[in-house]
């Protein structure tokens, strides 16, 4: 009861002035004492904990200032953000284990290696990895992270010593830099003297694109498995190089919610993932619930969330042998807002993020012995069932692309799975592999699952319901071929120096230079020779030349009549070689088997000058994803034109404009529809995304049709509502498409075959001229994740792709995400195509 009313007090006061009460007992708990030698954050960053949202800047100096005057803290910086932010990790513990860290993390992996049986739990300390707001606009996480630092660094007495003295916690203050930097400026900056709860109040409705994701609008809390971003990259180092028993991952949610912690739905745990760990998970779950009784916090678990992706950070740790638990706290958004649970306050919300960081660590003491065991159980169980597995290694390549597959490979080598270059040139299963261009992957690794859960497809589920995506089948993501074999015969050696591809030009000619469209960084070669000046073809058919066959979507680069010399251009065209990792071949004629390379069935390329539509409406992660494969990929400019003065863009300049993915296009109001019509028409080519294609054949812009739903709920109760709609989602899952390689869209692409990525239900029906369908699902298009039966037979032929004229101009629509989280490297293509080659459709 004590509790309850300090804490109606402390709103009341709140209210009433500001935040003139608030200090840094609000958030410790009672009865400790602290050392007055340790600085609270009040006296580094100028604020109280609570008072303004903390800045990363300032929650940087702090944790700086705190290893420098504490003994028990040391603090490293693990790189850079997009934006130039150092990505801290604190490591605390006693100064005795600080004494001799390294010797006891090499314990600890040894607890997970084969030698580990011979080790003793009875002294190990356990390794817990607790890391604040991933959302960079959930931020109490990394606000409570100040008092959490502060509490370890100053806290005085046995309970301490012995929680120092049996763990190793590792602090990663703010998951997401550059995203909390952002919206502690939208915070303050909108903050009033007089606190306003109204939820009408604008410091409680951020401007697009809002301050959750990355630079790139990235949501980084799908990147631990593919890890893209040099944030997820050096967590994951940390990670890997500890093997944390516990993770711990603090997040917001809705403002009218109360507090959830781990386990989640009991139905959508992955099926990789132990029964023990969720049995440990709700063990940890009852210091959670009593330390939120005692401050009198509503929670809740084992509803909404799940623990099924393994992108996630909270589920992440579960196929690695640790335990991840995901924390949401309902968000104030601001300083202070009105709820269903009446007045929200900021350090309300960060003393609950406070309270549950100090009741994992407690839990983590108590329950050490138990976890370490586990952790060690669970590895000797992966060796175990890695050894009676059918499947020795996964051979996995692609001929033509050694550039995507070296990409895979990288994912592998951050997630310290070994892997070896194949011995030869192997055909497997009717799928060619050279070597140089492929590897194999042993699966009698430490991680067994791990590796499964990278490559393995799944289309059963106990659920319908997911939270994030289905499936994330690696292979398929890349578009490389893979085979799963019975022995190690093919391996050659292991890969023990990772090292970059290099590209070259073989030889200098007279004549003219040719490459393949197959490589992944062709697009950045390409775009390099034509804001160069260059001329540069495209071959709209095959052809062979000199012994050597080349594909549709060949380049060719003539040295006659070009604005370089041949020997300048020699020199130029390597160093774009270089740089874009690719073989460029020259040859001495153009008499070819084929189409000879004078024929008008070689289309000139031309300059590119590509714009984005990006603003209120557009879904900022789909415009993010586009515009980081542009600036980070392919090294190609694009411009950002927002929405809201779109009206004022003069548009003549641009060949291409995309339109991503939309929650209504609200703001393409009917002056901007006509503008872009007209655009078009006189010659501008338009490319859309996803939900864009109902928007464009409601405009008129590309008449569509489309194959509808007509489901009705039958037998179905109101409380069953939400379950009977959730199982239409298609959340995202992975399809078959057979395609046209003939047709530009497809340039670029060697099989007849290819996997999209889809997380809509938008079904395009195929034009009746067949030539128009270069892009089709087949009859039995599912590869892996979830789909209901009814939109499985909607998507059955449908077509993702189509193509239409318009005066002068082309429309482009895509009913899938080609660019999905940075990782989907397979269809990256598509999207250059339809800007290199739309002209040509």
């Amino acid at each position: 009861m004590r509790n309850i009313l300090f804490l109606a007090f402390t709103i009341l006061s709140y209210l009433a002035n500001g935040q003139e009460t608030l200090d840094l007992s609000y958030y410790l708990p009672e009865g400790v004492t602290y050392n007055e030698n340790i600085p609270k954050p009040v006296d580094v960053i100028g604020h109280e904990v609570g008072e303004w949202h903390v800045t990363h800047d300032k929650l940087m100096f702090y944790m700086h200032t705190l290893a420098k005057v504490s003994n028990r803290i040391i603090i490293e910086n693990r790189g850079a953000t997009f934006e130039g932010r150092p990505i801290l990790l604190l490591t605390v513990t006693a100064p005795k284990n600080h004494a001799n860290l390294e010797e006891l993390r090499q314990s600890h992996i040894a607890l997970t290696e084969n030698t580990g049986s011979s080790l003793s739990v009875d002294t190990m300390p356990l390794v817990v990895y607790q890391g604040f707001s991933i959302h960079g606009n959930e931020p109490s996480g990394a606000n409570a992270a100040l008092a959490y630092a502060y509490y370890l660094a100053a806290a005085e007495g046995p309970e301490i010593e012995e929680l120092l003295d049996n763990l190793i916690i590792l602090i990663d203050p703010s998951f997401n830099p550059d995203g909390l930097q952002r919206f502690a400026y939208w915070a303050n900056t909108n903050r009033s003297i007089h606190l306003n709860p109204d939820k009408n109040e604008r410091e409680y409705h951020e401007v697009w694109p809002g301050g959750r994701t990355n630079h790139y609008w990235f949501d980084m809390n799908r990147d631990w498995l593919p890890v893209q971003l040099p944030e997820s990259r050096a967590r994951i180092a940390s990670f890997h190089k500890w093997l944390p028993n516990i993770l711990t991952d603090h997040h917001e949610m809705g403002t009218n919610s109360s507090f959830f912690f781990q386990p989640g739905e009991p139905t959508r745990v992955h099926p990789l993932t132990p029964k023990l760990n969720q049995e440990l998970t709700k063990e940890i779950a009852t210091y959670h619930a009593a330390a939120l009784d005692k401050i009198g916090s509503l929670y809740y678990s084992e509803e909404n969330y799940d623990d099924y992706y393994y992108g996630k950070g909270s589920t992440f740790p579960d196929v690695n042998g640790g335990i991840g638990i995901l924390f949401e706290q309902g968000s104030s958004r601001g300083h202070i807002q009105e709820s269903e649970n009446g007045i929200l306050t900021f350090p309300f919300t960060i003393r609950n993020q406070f309270t549950t960081a100090l009741s994992t660590v407690e839990a983590a003491k108590q329950m050490r012995t138990k976890i370490l065991e586990y952790q060690h159980n669970f590895f000797a169980q992966m060796r175990n069932e890695a050894a009676k597995s059918k499947t020795k290694a996964i051979v996995f390549g692609d001929k033509k692309d050694a550039a995507k597959t070296w990409h895979l490979a990288e994912i592998l080598n951050r997630h310290k799975i070994k892997f070896h270059e194949l011995a030869n040139d192997v055909i497997i299963q009717g799928k060619e592999y050279v070597k140089g261009g492929s590897y194999v992957v042993p699966t009698n690794q430490k991680n067994h699952r791990l590796i499964k859960a990278m490559f393995e497809k799944r289309t059963t589920f106990t659920d319908s319901l997911f939270y994030d995506i289905s499936a994330w089948a690696f292979p398929l993501a890349f578009n490389m071929d893979y085979s799963e074999v019975g022995s190690l015969s093919n391996a050659g050696e292991e890969v023990t120096q990772f090292k970059e591809l290099s590209g070259k030009v073989d030889r200098q000619s007279n004549y003219a230079y040719l490459f393949e469209w197959h490589e992944y960084y062709t697009p950045k070669a390409l775009n390099k020779i034509v804001n160069k000046g260059l001329r540069a073809k495209v071959a709209k058919e095959p052809f062979t030349l000199e012994g050597k066959k080349y594909d549709y979507g060949t380049i060719m680069i003539p040295v006659q009549n070009q604005k370089l010399d041949p020997e300048k251009l020699y020199g130029f065209l390597n160093q774009v070689a270089h740089g874009s990792k690719i073989q460029i071949t020259a040859v001495g004629t153009g008499l070819t088997s084929g189409i000879d390379l004078g024929s008008n069935d070689f289309d000139p390329v031309e300059k590119q000058k590509v714009a984005i539509l990006v603003g209120k409406g557009i879904r900022s992660y789909d415009a993010g994803e586009i515009w980081h494969l542009f600036d980070t990929r392919y090294d190609m400019k694009i411009t950002k034109i927002d929405v809201s003065y779109l009206n004022e863009v003069d548009l003549a300049s641009y060949s291409d404009i995309i339109l991503p993915s939309s929650f209504g296009t609200t703001d393409l109001n009917k002056k901007n529809t006509d503008k872009l019509k007209q655009w078009i028409k006189n010659g501008g080519t338009l490319i859309g995304y996803r939900t864009v294609a109902e928007w464009f054949n409601k405009e008129e812009i590309m008449k569509l049709e489309f194959k509808k739903d007509t489901l009705v709920a039958k037998n179905i109760s109101f409380g069953q509502k939400q379950d009977f709609k959730g199982a239409q989602v298609t959340g995202g899952a992975i399809f078959q498409t057979k395609i046209d390689r003939s047709h530009p869209i497809n340039y670029g692409y060697k099989d007849n075959t290819l996997a999209l990525f889809r997380n809509t239900n938008t079904y395009i029906k195929p034009s009746k001229n067949s030539f128009e369908n270069p892009i089709q699902y087949t009859n039995n298009p599912l590869l892996s994740g979830y789909i209901s039966e009814e939109n499985l037979e909607l998507i059955k032929n449908s077509v993702p792709f189509q193509v239409k004229k318009s005066g002068k101009g082309k429309v482009v629509i895509f009913t899938d995400n080609t660019n999905f989280r940075a990782f989907w490297y397979g269809t990256n293509k598509l999207l250059m195509n339809a800007i290199f080659f739309g002209k040509m459709m």
